[in-house]
């Protein structure tokens, strides 16, 4: 057996545009969040503790880092503005393969004040749609350092599988870690999505924003009932 027979012979790359949701709005990252980031990110050293960049000594450090990231051709960043108006965070797709059909949700940073919320869970969901949904991605994948329990714990809630972990594989600001690798499929997506979608959904929420359901529950009678 050779494995799967597929027609298509190149993907489309996903370019950076705006990217409205519900709760979050996603702008293709550039000097003018500078402000924001910067009162996000001094305030919160310790959130860069897994990211190859960051802490911050200056907001010119920031400038510079904005600066490098807003201008990958081959990895487009985006810029997470709340609902409040707020820059809080960016996040990219990397590591595109448009022959292969796969991509990567990766080097994300929220601040402490956007993390497990909403926002931030949208944020991510409306990439993951850009690349499945709007441009027909074979496989999306998540990686993480394995010591990273946030990002661990974000992966499986997000309905990624966990494919295995490569020791000792990175070492990141004097620390040598292990790397944990996730991945979404095609023909997993759908369910995937229909979960987001309805815990998302303004009637999961009370009149304080909190969740009355949370996305496990959503995947779980997917899981017991499947279409």
């Amino acid at each position: 057996m050779f494995g799967t027979l597929i027609a298509t012979q190149n993907w489309d790359f996903p370019e950076k545009g705006m990217i409205k949701g519900r709760f979050v709005a996603l702008e293709p990252l550039d000097q003018t969040h500078l402000d924001d980031l910067w009162k996000a990110a001094s305030a919160a050293p310790r959130s860069f503790d897994y990211l190859r960049y960051g802490p911050f000594e200056t907001q010119d450090d920031l400038r510079a880092l904005i600066s490098d990231l807003s201008n990958r051709s081959d990895q487009p960043f985006w810029a997470v503005r709340n609902a409040q108006g707020s820059v809080q965070g960016w996040l990219s797709i990397c590591d595109v393969s448009q022959t292969d059909g796969a991509f990567e949700i990766g080097s994300i940073w929220f601040s402490p004040a956007l993390q497990g919320t909403p926002t931030a869970r949208e944020a991510i969901f409306l990439l993951m749609c850009l690349g499945m949904d709007t441009h027909g991605y074979e496989r999306m994948v998540w990686r993480c350092q394995a010591q990273n329990a946030k990002s661990f714990k974000a992966a499986l809630n997000l309905g990624f599988t966990h494919e295995g972990t490569w020791r000792n594989a990175a070492i990141m600001k004097g620390w040598q870690r292990d790397v944990a690798w996730f991945s979404i499929l095609k023909s997993e997506w759908p369910a995937c999505a229909q979960a987001l979608r309805a815990w998302l959904a303004d009637d999961n929420f009370d009149s304080e924003g909190r969740q009355r359901n949370r996305l496990q529950d959503f995947r779980a009678a997917l899981d017991a009932n499947p279409a």
